[in-house]
């Protein structure tokens, strides 16, 4: 199994989130700065693009090029740039909303926590986790015109998503079922056919890509490592990271670095007044393919 060694290209984020690489820059939320920036490919110039005082996480374009956010702590899909509401998902989330991914049609697929992970685990411990199983929730389809498509239950915290070249497949990591589990995407962009894409050991599956290979990144939110996985589970190569990884992304000039979120924990209790969050590179072999 090959391992990458990454570097570190920025220091000094909040707790970054939901990386995207557009127009020849990543993209990224981060929570605990209230806001979404972008950096060029080398980590030398970050940008402010916009507040968000909800807290940002899943950032998703349009077909019109209009970007759109989740804002987790008021459970609402905004306008990036005007803060309005696409959607409000507060009757399907049983806490924060989290991330999101669109289709080539606008469909909007949004994933949420579903309980306080953070308030359980201080209270009880990670083994609570092990001892009876995690709360469920949903994942949530959007129109791209703001209307609740569908509402798939029983989701074991859905967070990172990816979507096949050809648009058929959606993906998305079930963090505390420590799986990937797969839909077929209609023409309307509902979801149906579920099934085990890849069952893990002990991988907390967060943010993720696709490549052109059809293999996964996966961050590894319980390790200090991303995770290259083919479709039933074999990890095919890995990457070692500074700090614990949250959320990867395949970009650069030819979609062949791998910028990884990392950060001491996700925690809010220890990490929302630091900045010690940074963001990561390694330069792999196979570019990047799908979406996001």
């Amino acid at each position: 199994m090959i391992t990458y060694e990454t570097s570190i290209l920025r220091e000094g984020l909040g707790f970054g989130e939901s990386p995207r690489w557009r127009q020849g820059r990543l993209w990224y939320s981060d929570f605990y700065r209230r806001a979404i920036y972008s950096m060029d490919a080398a980590g030398l110039e970050e940008r402010l693009e916009h507040e968000v005082p909800g807290q940002p996480s899943g950032l998703a374009w349009t077909p019109s090029g209009e970007l759109w956010c989740v804002s987790m702590t008021d459970q609402r899909v905004v306008r990036a740039s005007s803060g309005a509401t696409v959607v409000d998902l507060s009757e399907h989330c049983g806490f924060w909303a989290n991330e999101m991914i669109t289709g080539a049609s606008g469909v909007a697929y949004v994933g949420s926590f579903g309980f306080d992970l953070d308030l359980m685990l201080r209270e009880h411990g990670v083994e609570a986790l092990m001892v009876a199983p995690a709360p469920t929730t949903n994942l949530v389809v959007v129109s791209p015109s703001g209307e609740v498509l569908q509402v798939v239950p029983d989701m074991s915290f859905p967070n990172g998503t990816v979507i096949s070249d050809d648009g058929m497949t959606l993906i998305v990591g079930e963090t505390l079922a420590f799986r990937l589990s797969a839909f077929d995407v209609a023409a309307d962009g509902t979801l149906s056919n579920r099934r085990v894409w890849a069952q893990l050991d002990f991988v907390a599956t967060d943010g993720m890509c696709l490549d052109a290979e059809g293999q996964i990144w996966v961050a590894n939110a319980l390790a200090n490592e991303c995770l290259r996985v083919r479709e039933g589970g074999e990890v095919t190569a890995r990457t070692s990271t500074s700090l614990h990884a949250f959320a990867c992304m395949l970009g650069g000039a030819d979609r062949s670095t791998l910028y990884v979120m990392s950060a001491p924990t996700s925690d809010r209790f220890v990490i929302a007044d630091q900045l010690a969050g940074r963001i990561e590179a390694a330069t792999v072999d196979v570019p990047g393919a799908g979406r996001p």
